[in-house]
């Protein structure tokens, strides 16, 4: 039989467990948006062309993903710590094309830098929400 004690921190663990298990299981979900308002969301195709007319891509990863691979000649400006519209003015043009990618669909990144830019008033921002693992998997180049 337990005494009132090992009761109490019995139910004082379980607690403590629940509290931590919902917000892991809240994130493990996330999922980004479809869309941003003001920019343009496109699939691999659409971004391969993008890539093929030199359109500059952003690479919101952090730099572990980016060490990793990264789709060739991409600039990296993690979100994080480097992202902001001084560095992005740097490599595009308040009226040129930008893509925004980073690790897929669970990946929040692109979604929030492409938010971000067409709020700093960048016009032609394309949000590619399948990133690099679609890039990957759709054979195209990697460095």
């Amino acid at each position: 039989m337990m005494t009132l004690f090992q009761r109490m921190f019995r139910s004082f663990a379980l607690c403590m467990i629940m509290l931590l298990a919902v917000p892991m299981a809240f994130a493990a979900d996330e999922i980004s948006v479809m869309s941003v308002p003001g920019a343009t969301t496109v699939d691999s195709a659409k971004a391969k062309q993008l890539f093929d007319k030199k359109v500059p891509f952003i690479d919101l990863r952090n730099d572990k993903d980016w060490d990793a691979g990264r789709i060739p000649g991409a600039v990296h400006l993690d979100i994080k710590t480097k992202f902001n519209e001084k560095s992005l003015s740097k490599v595009a043009k308040k009226d040129g094309e930008v893509v925004m990618y980073c690790n897929g669909e669970k990946c929040l990144r692109s979604a929030d830098a492409s938010k971000k830019a067409v709020k700093w008033g960048f016009t032609k921002v394309y949000y590619y929400r399948d990133g690099f693992p679609a890039w990957q998997h759709a054979s195209y180049p990697v460095e």
